[in-house]
């Protein structure tokens, strides 16, 4: 008996997502389904290929082997899906995007039901992550990064950039009090990161240069988490427009050190794995996303 590509896409999504809960849920299937297939697959094989217990799910050696095949035919299967819908001039298919919370919630989300309205045949698979992810392992198309890139593997698209300020809720500073120079941060509660350790040197000119190492009293892995925080006037951030604009404008947050701040942009940029000529469905995204960026950066 042949292997289906619902067995396929069932040991693929179990992999991915470590648990045949998230399998059944990413699929849209029952987990008892996703659980019959994944036996059907084995059975077929007459071989093991993930490790079962009640914690937690172990891929072994020959899942290993036949996984990177699983991934290739889907990939496949994926490509003649949009070779089809590219002759009929409507880009289709699964997109996987990833990107920081923040940016997703800020950045991304708002854009999305015009998207949708452009592109109905695309389907949307949207995942948050704090730390670079392998785009190959994950199974996804793009991946939304901020700050220098590193992985010199990765092709890249410059999507704009987004300005850092350091930032205090009004009810914070009528409480502490305003720094009136650097040093002065010193006696207030920063708001930093637990990593990396590069979002902890905040643009200001001093005796450092134009670069002021703090050492966080609160750290978080998440810019969301910090902006929280600051809304709720625990204390002084550095943190992106992207994420704070609108709490900007209304108010919400204030920039303080303004003459000492140093005009620091982070680079966002759209990375991938393509050889070759790009997807229709990748394409369509990188260009309007790109478009929304500008769009933005030049009403500021």
């Amino acid at each position: 008996m042949k292997t289906t590509l619902e067995e396929l896409q069932a040991f693929a999504a179990v992999v991915e997502t470590g648990s045949i809960t998230a399998a059944a849920e990413r699929l849209g299937q029952t987990v008892s389904g996703v659980s019959r297939a994944l036996s059907r697959l084995e059975k077929k094989l007459d071989t093991t290929l993930l490790q079962r217990t009640t914690r937690r799910i172990e891929i072994t050696e020959e899942g290993q082997v036949f996984l990177a095949r699983t991934r290739a035919i889907l990939a496949s299967i994926d490509e003649a899906e949009e070779q089809m819908a590219a002759r009929r001039g409507q880009p289709s298919g699964r997109l996987r995007i990833n990107a920081a919370t923040p940016f997703m919630l800020h950045a991304v989300l708002p854009w999305i039901p015009e998207f949708r309205r452009a592109y109905p045949q695309i389907e949307l698979e949207l995942d948050t992550d704090e730390l670079n992810i392998d785009l190959l392992e994950r199974r996804t198309d793009i991946a939304i990064r901020i700050g220098p890139l590193r992985d010199s593997t990765l092709h890249a698209r410059p999507l704009g950039t987004s300005r850092l300020r350091v930032l205090a809720s009004p009810a914070y500073l009528a409480e502490h009090g305003r720094p009136t120079n650097v040093a002065a941060l010193q006696a207030h509660t920063l708001l930093g990161f637990t990593q990396p350790e590069s979002l902890n040197r905040w643009p200001l000119r001093s005796v450092h240069g134009d670069e002021w190492p703090t050492v966080p009293t609160i750290a978080a892995s998440s810019g969301e988490t910090l902006r929280s925080l600051a809304l709720q006037g625990v204390g002084i951030a550095c943190l992106s427009d992207f994420m704070t604009a609108a709490d900007l404008a209304d108010g919400r947050l204030v920039q303080v050190l303004r003459r000492e701040t140093v005009e620091a942009h982070q680079p966002i940029n759209a990375v991938y794995y393509r050889n070759t000529q790009l997807s229709a469905r990748i394409a369509s995204f990188l260009d309007f996303f790109a478009a929304r960026m500008n769009g933005l950066a030049a009403e500021r």
